[in-house]
């Protein structure tokens, strides 16, 4: 049987946004402790909570360079020859539909990738398709897709999240 320090640990892995919160030192610890719910009583998990906080880096974010450009018109293809990304058998295409694509080049990768989603996300813009490759430290390519009335929304949002990736 795991102890309750360990508990606590796996809880919060299994919780990104609460790893995050704790490394950058923004947590209520009873209030994360009673959230987690373990068994366990709140303030040895608070306790558990404090003392892994303070075995975690601390948080840093990286300036990606990258350059954000945006595409309208763009729709779902079956063709990959035309699309602009391809993931199973769906891919997004140029003048193929309604839609916007958001596309980033430069220093992105699948944490960049992330940073973007999460602060779309948080500017409620909906995505319908997203992918990133990482072919090195300069040359990835990232793109999102999203309604074309969310397009200038979702340039700033990738250029802000471009600006902070978390490390």
């Amino acid at each position: 049987m795991a102890s309750l320090a360990a508990e606590t640990r796996e809880a919060v892995r299994e919780r990104p946004f609460l790893l995050r919160a704790l490394r950058a030192g923004v947590v209520n610890y009873a209030a994360a402790a009673e959230f987690l719910d373990l068994d366990g009583e709140t303030e040895a998990v608070s306790t558990a909570l404090r003392r892994f906080a303070d075995d975690l880096p601390p948080y840093a974010a990286d300036d990606r360079a990258a350059r954000v450009t945006m595409k309208s018109g763009v729709g779902k293809t079956d063709d990959p020859d035309e699309a602009l990304f391809f993931v199973g058998d769906r891919g997004f295409a140029p003048d193929a539909g309604r839609e916007t694509a958001v596309l980033a080049t430069g220093a992105v990768d699948p944490a960049a990738l992330a940073a973007v989603l999460g602060r779309l996300e948080a500017n409620d813009v909906a995505v319908a398709a997203a992918g990133v490759t990482a072919a090195g430290e300069t040359d990835g390519s990232l793109a999102v897709i999203v309604s074309r009335r969310d397009g200038a929304a979702a340039v700033r949002a990738v250029e802000a999240a471009l600006a902070a990736v978390p490390e």
